[in-house]
């Protein structure tokens, strides 16, 4: 699978496991993730119970090309990833994004939306129109802002961001190739991105006791919707998709599949 600024991306497509079905679920997974870790995997089987599924290593992730921008280029690969679901015949789909995949799906659904400017908000190349658009959106353990130091687990992710013995591990421990430019120019924050997305539904998941991002950033998302998102604070879940349990995967594939169908 091919982005539209020519990075090859591993990807995989598994059918509905309940039979024939005419919507996908395409999950976007977090930092150093890819599409065959153990809980991604997990995820898919408790999801394609309910529709099929296409996953995805990101750029700089497994066996994908390119390295990480960290959410800002892996809009492009998120994008390719809902046109090949879109190729493969599904008439509806929704994406599912997991901590640096939920600001993706965010910043997606906004950039390529009814109300998005792609083009012209960050001057990006890419799909545009039907083909790159989802029909539901859930941000699972997403942050609302760039830049967050203030819990210990993402004082680390910033230094194997930004030092070059943090890229070193992220390449050599984590499997995973960093860039090593500063964003030129900065993103739209997932909080900024949130008020484009309306009207395709919108739910925003979160643990309370997530250890990367405090429950400030889901309220902040589910805020800056204006009342469009729905919000679940998860009592006693930690962060993305290594926390997420069967009933909390059922709820989401549930609702995903109903939002997508016009019935959310």
């Amino acid at each position: 699978m091919r982005t539209d600024d020519g990075v090859l991306l591993e990807a995989r497509h598994d059918p509905c496991a309940a039979g024939p079905t005419d919507t996908a679920i395409v999950v976007a997974h977090g930092f150093t993730g890819s599409v065959d870790r153990p809980a991604l995997r997990r995820a898919v089987a408790v999801l394609a119970r309910h529709a099929a599924v296409v996953t995805f290593s990101f750029r700089g992730h497994g066996r994908s090309g390119g390295r990480s921008t960290v959410g800002d280029r892996e809009v492009l690969d998120l994008a390719a990833a809902v046109g090949r679901a879109r190729d493969l015949g599904y008439a509806r789909v929704a994406t599912a994004g997991f901590s640096m995949g939920g600001s993706v799906v965010l910043r997606h659904a906004a950039l390529y939306g009814e109300r998005g400017e792609h083009v012209a908000r960050e001057g990006r190349e890419g799909r545009e129109g039907r083909e790159g658009r989802t029909d539901a959106v859930a941000a699972v353990s997403a942050p609302a802002r760039w830049y967050y130091r203030g819990t210990p687990p993402m004082r680390r992710v910033h230094w194997l961001i930004t030092r070059p013995a943090g890229r070193l591990v992220g390449r050599y421990g984590l499997g995973t190739r960093i860039h090593d430019r500063d964003w030129d120019p900065v993103p739209l924050p997932p909080v900024a991105a949130v008020p484009m997305i309306a009207p395709t539904p919108l739910l925003v998941v979160h643990g309370d006791r997530d250890p990367y991002f405090p429950v400030d950033h889901p309220r902040a998302l589910a805020a800056a919707s204006g009342g469009h998102a729905e919000l679940w604070l998860e009592p006693g879940m930690g962060h993305a998709e290594n926390a997420a349990g069967e009933e909390l995967l059922t709820r989401i594939a549930r609702w995903l599949t109903g939002a997508a169908r016009g019935g959310g």
